[in-house]
């Protein structure tokens, strides 16, 4: 029994450090296009998400299943940084909540607001 929960964490280890690299490193891919992005300030979470590349919610994802419960504080500054306070507390909330971490929960979000059109606003040009 031992031996098959050391296997076990050390599975679990290797999955949370994969998913760390990956993290990190999609991350470093992405930043530059992430700085440039112009959401309002206001934005609610399934608006932020009409802006977002998927790899972002992919790498908030991929943050929480690796990091566990210390992803809240970086969720939260990388989110924080970016001008995505429409996500930064979703984010720190959802990194808090116990077992929640191998749910994909962002990107179940963007996946979300792009097919059912959640979030989205219509242009003032053709409100009118």
């Amino acid at each position: 029994m031992t031996e098959q929960l050391s296997t076990l964490l050390s599975w679990i280890l290797t999955l949370m450090i994969t998913c760390l690299i990956v993290a990190m490193i999609v991350l470093w891919l992405i930043w530059q296009r992430l700085r440039r992005l112009n959401v309002p300030p206001n934005a609610g979470f399934f608006e932020t998400m009409h802006y977002l590349p998927i790899a972002l919610p992919i790498v908030l994802d991929l943050l929480d299943l690796g990091l566990d419960i210390l992803a809240a504080p970086i969720s939260w500054l990388l989110l924080d940084r970016l001008g995505l306070r429409g996500l930064r507390n979703k984010a720190a909330v959802e990194a808090l909540i116990p077992f929640t971490q191998p749910i994909p929960i962002f990107t179940i979000g963007w996946v979300i607001a792009r097919l059912t059109g959640l979030g989205k606003t219509v242009p003032e040009e053709r409100l009118g």
